[in-house]
């Protein structure tokens, strides 16, 4: 199976967005489920069929982390850009409406 691969050290307020050609897959899986997903067998991972781009990806926690982007049988040129971007915590807060009488 052709794919793009990717491999970052992620922090838990990271996103990964991905910049895609066309419509694919995009996998983001640890180092076993990676190993198991080039074997061709059974694995685990977040993200899923981006059909719009940019799509982002957050890590669920601190760690390496593979990001792998593939067609699986669709249509299309495989090619993306890739960019970690550090998620801002809001500190803005939300103010209370009144209500008249």
């Amino acid at each position: 199976m052709k794919y793009l691969h990717y491999h970052f050290n992620l922090k838990s307020n990271n996103v990964v967005q991905v910049d895609l050609k066309s419509p694919a897959y995009i996998r983001l899986l640890n180092e076993e489920h990676y190993r198991a997903y080039r074997e061709g067998k059974q694995y685990r991972f977040f993200g899923g069929l981006a059909e719009s781009s940019p799509a982002n990806i957050k890590p669920p926690h601190k760690g390496e982390w593979h990001l792998c982007i593939d067609l699986s049988g669709r249509d299309g040129e495989l090619g993306a850009t890739v960019h970690i971007i550090q998620e801002v915590a809001s500190t803005r807060k939300q103010s209370k409406s009144k209500k008249r009488k």
